[in-house]
């Protein structure tokens, strides 16, 4: 966040401020399950969820746009609850007779997605990994060890950014701006 802050302090300046332990409890509680830590840390920095009358009803995930990709945004904890329960089966995993080989876990906690909820990351309770998933693709599991290694994989691709050696976006005017 701070090499966002630094390079694209418009974008920055838009992102709302931090979830409340209250706000998390409550969604605990909504879903069922708990946050792992690195989830909880980061949501009590970042709380990127759409004010209210910016919300669309007709996507099922709402976000700052541009954030950390094109196409794809970080997950506040209200859009967070809501892709979680679209996501979640009463077995635990879907689709119900593949255990070993699930597309959906109810362990898995979304924390990045497209618009229409079709791929996306997850953060895994149970160990904290960070897997991906993509509707018609398989899910993958473990891509990065934690959140803080995906974390730094992000701060990478925005060091690349500023340094003018991306070549699908830069900033311009403190926006991020994809080509």
């Amino acid at each position: 966040m701070s090499l966002l802050r630094e390079h694209a302090p418009a974008d920055h300046a838009d992102l709302p401020g931090p979830a409340t332990e209250q706000m998390l409890a409550a969604a605990e509680e909504r879903m069922g399950i708990a946050l792992h830590g690195d989830l909880r840390t980061w949501l009590l920095q970042n709380n990127l969820d759409l004010p209210e009358e910016d919300v669309e009803d007709d996507v099922a995930c709402c976000g700052f746009d541009g954030f950390p990709d094109e196409g794809s945004f970080f997950l506040g904890i209200r859009a967070m609850e809501r892709l979680y329960a679209n996501r979640s089966t009463r077995c635990g995993f879907d689709p119900p007779d593949q255990p070993d080989s699930p597309f959906w876990r109810n362990e898995w906690i979304p924390f990045l997605s497209d618009q229409d909820g079709w791929m996306g990351k997850f953060i895994d309770v149970r160990d904290g990994r960070v897997g991906s998933w993509f509707v018609g693709g398989p899910t993958v599991t473990g891509e990065y060890e934690s959140m803080a290694q995906y974390f730094d994989s992000v701060a990478e691709t925005l060091t690349r950014i500023a340094d003018g050696i991306s070549p699908v976006c830069r900033f311009n005017e403190g926006r991020l701006v994809w080509s």
